[in-house]
């Protein structure tokens, strides 16, 4: 593809388009991994938590023997969603008509089953995900022949070493947005010195020493703190896209990160969440300030994102124009887009 190619944008019709949408829930994210939740959530034998993969739900459960495992969190009854928030009991159970599962999966009870001539509980077992971990986090795929995980995360683990990060808070955001407008949006600091003053104060965002790097799905940024900021000037900041939209982030100073990933709501809607893991040695006011910190950035962020949508929703311009030294990476990461919406056209 050549540079001038590069250079305009996807459709921006693809931004507001419900058909572009279920293409990119069937194409994008069915087979994607998805960042679950802490692994400290499931540290005990019956521990659960639901999760997303895409639009499928998921629970990701402890099971007697110790085993960590995941299920489609959908009752093989008529469909209702098995575990809504986080617990710990002997077994999963509907909450529409009693169902109950076993946390290997197995049918264990079905209400009024005896009644019927043919009824086989083996038949009828919870369908099954894949759940892998990298250091503290879960990580869940629907796709059972899916590459493993390590494949999606690419050289990320070599350059962040979770080691010994505790689990802070979660932290949940809506964006009246496309889910594209908000990871581009955090995959370019082009914007940083006009829009995140206190961000730019803290990490130099000056384009020669910004660093960009396209490395297959996994799409990074790298900055140092200014001089003069406090604390150590050396100190460097991640900022990572791993495919298609978990933001994976380091900011200097005491020992943090915080991931999670931006899903489709709708053509013009997204959602996601942040979890906060510090080190244990970081205290709690110093945790509490750069979670401040960051969400300061966050609703500069959402002023930004929600009036492209706005601009992208006229429907009179096709496409815009990027400027690769600074949006290499949104570069990349509509290439992407584009030749997987591709795949079947």
């Amino acid at each position: 593809m050549s540079t001038a190619a590069r250079s305009e944008t996807i459709p921006w019709e693809w931004y507001v388009s419900d058909d572009v949408l279920r293409r990119e829930q069937e194409l994008v994210f069915r087979g994607a991994w998805h960042y679950a939740g802490p692994l400290e959530w499931v540290a005990e034998p019956g521990e659960r938590f639901p999760c997303q993969a895409g639009t499928a739900p998921v629970v990701v459960v402890r099971d007697r023997d110790g085993e960590l495992r995941a299920f489609l969190n959908v009752c093989r009854h008529r469909g209702s969603v098995i575990a809504k928030e986080r617990g710990r009991r002997e077994t999963l159970q509907c909450p529409y008509h009693a169902w109950t599962y076993d946390l290997d999966g197995s049918l264990r009870s079905a209400p009024r089953s005896e009644r019927e001539d043919a009824f086989d509980p083996c038949e009828l077992a919870l369908r099954q995900a894949l759940v892998e971990t990298w250091g503290p986090f879960v990580f869940v795929n629907t796709d059972l022949d899916a590459a493993p995980l390590a494949a999606s995360l690419g050289p990320l683990p070599d350059q962040i070493d979770p080691g010994e990060l505790v689990f802070r808070e979660r932290v949940c955001a809506e964006l009246g947005a496309n889910w594209k407008v908000a990871v581009e949006n955090y995959l370019e600091c082009y914007h940083c010195p006009i829009a995140h003053k206190a961000f730019s104060a803290l990490v130099d965002v000056d384009p020669d020493a910004y660093r960009l790097e396209a490395n297959g799905g996994l799409l990074s940024q790298y900055g140092a703190r200014r001089a003069g900021a406090d604390g150590d000037s050396a100190a460097a900041c991640q900022f990572h896209l791993v495919w298609p939209a978990l933001k994976v982030i380091v900011y200097p100073g005491a020992t943090n990160l915080s991931l999670g990933p931006v899903w489709p709501e709708g053509s013009e809607r997204s959602r996601g969440f942040l979890d906060y893991f510090f080190g244990p040695e970081v205290p709690e006011q110093v945790q509490r300030e750069l979670i401040e910190f960051d969400e300061q950035v966050g609703r500069e962020d959402r002023e930004l994102v929600e009036s492209v949508q706005r601009g992208l929703r006229s429907g009179l311009v096709e496409h815009g124009r990027l400027l690769l030294d600074s949006e290499l990476l949104i570069s990349a990461f509509q290439e992407r887009v584009a030749a997987t919406l591709r795949v079947t056209s």
